[in-house]
């Protein structure tokens, strides 16, 4: 099993990958850390480091497959906050940068006033307005507030009849 790790640098992502075999402790109890927990060979490194004096931080990083300034990184995050800093933060986009709550207002807008309107249909009105948002996003904000639903639409049919 492969570790991929990404260290950012001058804005270049250099990919470290290290094949890591099970590792084996043995004293008075047996301890192997496994390929698949990456928590237990951070902590292992660690406690390598503040054992082992003579080793270079960088060979000892190496070894693990990280960089030198990347076990900084691990080791300030397990002093601020423990084992629990040693987990793999989640990658990806932290909030939707196209649905807003403002563009989801607009979806829901448009799918008020036309309730018969394709999800394509609504994302043509929306770029022609100049908003930046692709058709997935509609269908996303539609399914996320129910307004697919069939009885969605004869529900709004029958409240525009009444009136």
């Amino acid at each position: 099993m492969f570790f991929v790790y990404l260290y950012r640098h001058n804005l270049n992502y250099i990919t470290m990958k290290k094949n890591m075999p099970p590792k084996s402790l043995n004293g008075n109890i047996s301890l192997v850390i496994t390929e698949n927990d990456p928590i237990a060979w951070k902590l292992s490194m660690l406690i390598e480091a503040a054992s082992n004096k003579d080793e270079k931080i960088e060979d000892l990083a190496r070894r693990y497959g990280y960089t030198r300034e990347h076990f900084y990184v691990i080791k300030r995050a397990y002093e601020e906050k423990g084992s629990q800093g040693l987990m793999d933060k989640s990658r990806g986009p932290k909030t939707n940068s196209k649905r807003t709550k403002e563009m989801e207002k607009q979806i829901i807008r448009h799918r008020f006033l036309d309730p018969e309107a394709s999800s394509q249909v609504i994302t043509q009105r929306l770029q022609q307005a100049g908003n930046n948002i692709s058709q997935r996003s509609v269908e996303r904000t539609i399914n996320e507030y129910g307004l697919q639903k069939k009885g969605y639409i004869k529900q709004l049919k029958k409240m525009r009849n009444r009136k």
